[in-house]
């Protein structure tokens, strides 16, 4: 049986507790937070408020890391250097600098496992979509549209502070409510050879993250892709995602892909499992892939969202934002 921790008890650590408990197969032995009032959310277990007596008083297999963004890397990090394998929340890291200090790690401790929670590579959905353009039954991509129009109110950044703020959280719109998008769109359209994109804020909430992010991405294989994401809807749209060959449509929108074919006909494809009580974003894939990744290290599979996989999108996320300072097109690739 799988001993496992839970480092962070924000409001996505909920999701993770819930798979954590609903598995016969692992034992839930400590949670820590810096807020003693949490220890309630497990009272029957071990609490703690530093991670680095956890690690060093329980025997942990398996630690889930839902902190702020910039405690990713350096708790991924004192984790992996304990022996811990580590299941951590997106993003991977604050920026590719960071990223890249994460992908040395992973391959210093080739016998720890650290998985990123990219649940929605693990939507049926996606993973249908995917099987299509992976079979190349429909020729050549077109392009491919990634859009994300959410609403966030101001009072979401005045409760959680770093939210708002490029040194703790790296970013806004992009690297908190649409990397999922990006990760995807990258999985879909292959290497990317150049990024064009502008960043905004729509609304006068006076942080330092972006509330929107616009971006023209070109793929090597000749593909264009339409990337779009704000936090200033006047509420939460459904995410939709796009690929288009040259007869042939296909869209995930409100948790369903159809496809359209050259002569206008739309067919539902497959619809996603949904997680009753969890927020709609969510969906059910977190316990999906969380499941994956215990079986992952009970069976000494790699055979997960390893950092260097995770690594595109925090590259994207630089590429868009430099590009916006510049006013210019950012190379990608090698």
């Amino acid at each position: 049986m799988l001993k496992v921790a839970v480092i962070g008890l924000g409001d996505v650590s909920a999701i993770h507790l819930t798979a954590i408990q609903a598995n016969s197969n692992v034992e839930l032995v400590a949670i820590c937070d810096i807020d003693e009032t949490r220890k309630s959310m497990v009272p029957q277990t071990k609490f703690y408020t530093d991670y680095n007596e956890m690690l060093d008083n329980e025997a942990i297999d398996c630690v889930h890391i839902c902190l702020p963004h910039y405690l990713h890397y350096p708790v991924t990090r004192a984790c992996v250097e304990k022996g811990v394998h580590v299941f951590q929340e997106k993003p991977l890291a604050l920026n590719e600098e960071e990223g890249l200090a994460l992908l040395k790690i992973e391959e210093e401790h080739k016998d720890i496992k650290i998985c990123l929670c990219m649940q929605n590579r693990f939507n049926e959905s996606f993973e249908k979509l995917q099987e299509i353009v992976n079979s190349g039954q429909n020729g050549k991509i077109i392009g491919i549209k990634g859009l994300v129009t959410w609403f966030r109110p101001k009072d979401y950044y005045k409760l959680k502070p770093w939210r708002g703020t490029m040194a703790e959280a790296g970013g806004g719109v992009m690297i908190n409510q649409s990397i999922h998008t990006l990760d995807l769109m990258q999985l879909l359209g292959g290497p990317i050879k150049g990024i064009r994109g502008s960043l905004d804020n729509l609304l006068d909430y006076g942080i330092e993250v972006e509330d929107t992010a616009t971006a023209h991405i070109k793929f090597e294989n000749g593909a264009k892709g339409l990337f779009f994401a704000t936090n200033s809807n006047f509420g939460n749209s459904s995410v939709e995602l796009q690929v288009v060959f040259e007869n042939e449509k296909f869209t995930i929108k409100d948790s369903t892909l159809t496809r359209v074919n050259e002569n206008g006909k739309k067919e539902k494809m497959v619809e996603d499992a949904k997680l009753p009580g969890a927020k709609f974003y969510y969906g059910a894939s977190h316990m999906r892939l969380i499941n994956h990744f215990y079986s992952c290290i009970e069976s000494d599979s790699q055979d997960y969202v390893h950092v260097k996989d995770a690594l595109t999108s925090i590259q994207m996320i630089d590429a868009i934002r430099k590009s916006s300072e510049l006013k210019t097109e950012m190379k990608m690739g090698g």
